[in-house]
């Protein structure tokens, strides 16, 4: 918005007169040049006078109001101008043939016009007249926002593998202003990289999104946001992803029920796979040797009767598709008839290169019992050891002090004694 005083004088108004008079329809030019040169010749001074406006903001398609305002009115004459500066509104007068101009308000202080359906080439700067002496003027911009025509995303793989890189696109036709683009993995934001064309005053945006896919990802939805001051709420597409991604393999014990194999018992297994695309077929070998010839294999389900102790070993379930392979083992001991210990626990875990073999308890505790027995009987011997070699001992050096009736006596038996070499011995009890 601005405002200007233009040259003054009735000239400004006859030629305000004459514009207007060539604009309108022949029947009523003639009716508005008496009006204009009246006008004209009555105009007031702009003393006091203030003639002001807004600029508007409207989305493509939708109602402009423009309005022409002065501040201690003097009936003073306002006048309405589109960007080629032709006359919309002479007062409450509209000599222009656009009928999408309509007038809301007319008063001595203000001139209030609505644009119903506005387009991008109503774009521009709209002037307002006051004809005082001199004649002020004042203008404002209609700015026009259009929202983006079309949203659209591309993956460049209907299907990936999962590990593999892949490029989703987003394009963002022709809005103004430019729009912002924001990316999402389910409720995960990412960051792409956005550029801008611009043709003809509009504005299209691509986004480009490199994207590394898991097996998890299968399924999920990758959106494309649009951010727009033409666009309320949330403007977005989005694809889903579909990730191809090879077996995940886990052996489960179906019998027996409590989990304990003893011998003469049988034993079934059950193969799980699940991948992208769906394995078709497991296969079941027993690692390090041959099958048992009495196990029946079918399908995913392995089954053994009539268990004994050579049955014992690592079994293996193997599946496939066309992305790779995976396989989970399973450790089987067989216990005696007689056995009550608590199973042992069997992990089945797949893996390319080998499972991790479950560990049995059993086997554990028993090591553990030999140890702490070899323990026991290593600090028995010890003890006796050590009680053979602890005692008092005494010599016969004083042989004979012991019966002496003085002192005196007893120091000489004792003297006595030490001569006696044959009685000089020790002896150990």
């Amino acid at each position: 918005m601005a405002s200007a005083v233009l040259p003054s004088g009735p000239q400004c108004a006859a030629a305000a007169a004459a514009v207007a008079a060539a604009a309108a329809p022949p029947g009523l030019r003639l009716r508005l040049l008496l009006l204009l040169l009246s006008a004209a010749a009555l105009i007031p001074t702009g003393d006091g006078q203030n003639l002001f406006t807004k600029d508007v903001t409207v989305i493509e398609g939708e109602v402009a109001t423009i309005s022409c305002q002065v501040n201690k009115s003097d009936d003073s004459v306002i006048q309405l101008l589109n960007p080629n500066r032709q006359t919309i509104y002479f007062r409450d007068f509209r000599p222009l043939k656009d009928s999408r101009f309509q007038l809301l308000n007319f008063s001595s202080s203000e001139l209030k016009v609505s644009l119903t359906n506005v387009s991008i080439s109503d774009e521009g700067r709209y002037f307002c007249q006051l004809y005082t002496d001199p004649p002020q003027e004042s203008y404002t911009t209609i700015t026009v926002l259009v929202p983006p025509r079309n949203l659209m995303i591309d993956i460049q793989k209907d299907t990936a593998v999962e590990g593999e890189e892949i490029e989703v696109n987003c394009t963002a036709m022709a809005s103004k202003p430019a729009t912002t683009i924001r990316w999402f993995k389910g409720n995960k934001e990412l960051k792409g990289k956005s550029e801008v064309e611009e043709w003809s005053d509009m504005y299209t945006v691509t986004s480009q999104l490199m994207l590394k896919v898991h097996k998890e990802d299968d399924g999920v939805p990758v959106i494309c946001q649009v951010e727009h001051p033409a666009v309320t709420g949330n403007l977005q597409t989005q694809r889903y992803l579909e990730v191809q991604y090879k077996p995940q393999v886990h052996i489960q014990m179906t019998y027996p029920l409590q989990g304990l194999t003893r011998e003469g018992d049988a034993l079934e297994l059950t193969c799980e796979a699940i991948g992208k695309p769906q394995p078709v077929m497991v296969t079941w070998v027993r690692v390090d040797d041959e099958m048992p010839q009495h196990a029946v294999l079918s399908g995913p389900n392995l089954f053994i009767n009539n268990l004994n102790k050579t049955d014992n070993g690592t079994y293996r379930c193997e599946a496939s598709n066309i992305v790779g392979k995976a396989h989970s083992d399973y450790m089987l001991y067989v216990y005696d008839t007689t056995a009550t210990t608590e199973p042992a626990v069997h992990d089945s875990r797949a893996g390319e290169e080998g499972a991790i073999r479950a560990v049995d308890h059993a086997v554990i505790g028993g090591v553990v019992a030999v140890v702490v027995f070899a323990m026991l009987c290593l600090l028995i011997i010890l003890g006796r050891y050590f009680a053979r070699h602890k005692g008092t001992y005494f010599t016969h050096e004083a042989k004979g002090a012991d019966d002496a009736a003085d002192a005196d006596t007893a120091i000489i038996n004792a003297e006595g004694g030490q001569n006696n070499s044959e009685e000089k011995k020790e002896y150990f009890i």
